[in-house]
């Protein structure tokens, strides 16, 4: 008969683990977690990357992490969006911000009235109707405040990434997790493909009734039990990321601007810059040169294989952060795919049956994010305007079914269909297709219900609200600096 599991054994080292410790044991406190502490795992892209996206303030919020400690005292800076220059040549620079563009008019998206105005050369730049989007290429920071045009945004963070995780296992501990740390020995897994022990090195084997694999992509627990990959590598070109830090006087940006090379493209947010690039089209060498050019220091190049498990969940063992899912750092969703799946983890807590139905509800669920996820990121190469080989054969490759679908949908009308388990708005999509240069061949027949005189004045008010309530918000570093003031007191 099956029973209430009592034990949990998380496997890793950086904030993907410490967080799946830290909810397991805040959200399900009845459970006793053994936090296995490993050596840091170089190539975690999850806990390696700086910049977030919303979902991380999202989930210390519900650990009961407030803004104070989980954002303020450990250095993390605002997100408002990313900047993407180079992406389209011969088309200005275009920004996706965490929030919304515009406003329906009539029984129309707002985006499709766009497309009629942009058409007709009456529009400014899309994100041009966008209250994050203005604030960020401000320079400026609020939170979201009612009563103004910064009232519906939301936010990612730049983290320092060192401050984070002490904060993190801090918090962990303090709730009740015991931490080991002793190496891995050996990962014993039974016939029906249950993990059943973990042997270390110098004390007795760890037992757990569920086992959590953030030891990153070497999967050192999951990956014992079958190795079953879907390769991406098609749509996501880069395979290599390169890290380096430099001097960044000023802090993190709240805009954090992307720029595309003819191998890939590479970042900057802060002390932390990054490189990614298809190794066939670049060297090593040569990538380390380009972040040597911009004054940084860089550490050992990564290498990714871009994909994911078709079951990340597998008997009693679940693999989350990149022991489940490998994708660049293009839009930051590496750590975002690690929460998603605890949460979801945490909502779907098995019993000590590990029923096969319940893994594989989980399973559909997972991959039908992290695909999801692999489609917008893929959008951004194959609407891309680039002219070197690279680029040339992401453009000719054959689309996932879920992709075509949406770009046709768009190609056509401007239309977006939503898929369960998305991880990115509608705004976010029409955000970077319109950045792009992607309009629809034809007006969606509900943008002609409204005059085109009452669209343009429309139009106009929003770009006005903007504008005339810009001077009234702080700069990022002045908002931050305040915070700390307060917190001095």
């Amino acid at each position: 008969m099956s029973a209430p599991i009592a034990t949990v054994l998380i496997a890793g080292s950086g904030l993907t683990a410490w967080s799946a410790a830290a909810a397991l044991k805040r959200r399900a406190p009845f459970l006793d977690v053994t936090f296995l502490a490993m050596p840091p795992a170089g190539d975690s892209l999850s806990d390696r990357i700086a910049c977030t996206l919303p979902s991380l303030p999202g989930f210390l919020a519900d650990l009961g992490i407030g803004e104070d400690d989980g954002i303020t005292r450990t250095g993390a800076g605002y997100r408002l969006g990313t900047r993407f220059s180079g992406w389209a040549e011969g088309l200005p620079d275009y920004v996706h911000a965490y929030g919304g563009y515009g406003h329906a008019i009539g029984p129309a998206a707002f985006h499709l009235h766009w497309v009629r105005a942009a058409r007709d050369g009456r529009a400014a730049s899309f994100d041009a109707y966008a209250p994050a989007a203005q604030l960020a290429r401000a320079g400026s920071f609020v939170p979201p405040s009612p009563g103004t045009p910064f009232a519906d945004h939301d936010y990612g963070l730049t983290l320092d990434l060192r401050r984070q995780v002490a904060m993190m296992r801090a918090f962990s501990l303090h709730i009740g997790v015991r931490e080991v740390t002793d190496p891995i020995a050996g990962v014993q897994v039974d016939p029906h493909g249950h993990v059943t022990a973990i042997a270390v090195q110098h004390g007795a084997p760890l037992t757990a009734d569920l086992y959590i694999d953030a030891t990153g992509p070497a999967a050192l627990l999951r990956g014992r039990i079958d190795e079953a990959w879907q390769s991406w590598s098609e749509w996501l070109p880069c395979d290599r990321v390169l890290l380096g830090t430099q001097g960044s006087g000023e802090g993190a940006p709240v805009l954090t601007t992307v720029t595309a090379h003819a191998a890939g493209w590479h970042w900057s947010s802060g002390e932390q810059v990054g490189i990614a690039y298809a190794s066939a089209h670049l060297s090593d060498a040569d990538a380390a040169a380009m972040l040597g050019r911009a004054g940084a220091v860089a550490n050992a190049p990564i290498t990714i294989r871009p994909g994911t498990r078709p079951e990340a969940w597998r008997g009693n063992c679940i693999a989350i952060g990149d022991a489940a899912t490998q994708v660049e750092p293009l839009e930051w969703c590496n750590l975002h795919l690690a929460l998603s799946a605890i949460d979801r983890l945490v909502t779907m807590l098995p019993d000590t049956a590990m029923a096969e139905v319940e893994a594989a509800d989980f399973n559909r669920q997972t991959l039908a994010e992290a695909e999801r996820v692999r489609d917008f990121l893929a959008a951004h190469y194959r609407t891309a305007r680039r002219p070197e080989p690279m680029w040339q054969a992401v453009a000719q490759a054959e689309l996932p079914a879920s992709l075509a679908h949406t770009l046709g949908q768009f190609g056509e009308r401007g239309r977006l269909p939503f898929y369960e388990e998305e991880t990115f708005t509608r705004d976010s999509w029409a955000a970077i297709l319109l950045g792009q240069g992607c309009l629809p061949r034809r007006i969606d027949p509900l943008v002609h219900g409204i005059p085109a005189a009452q669209v343009d004045a429309a139009m106009a008010r929003m770009t006005d609200t903007i504008a005339a309530a810009l001077p009234h918000v702080p700069a990022h570093a002045q908002w931050r600096a305040a915070q700390m003031r307060r917190l001095a007191r």
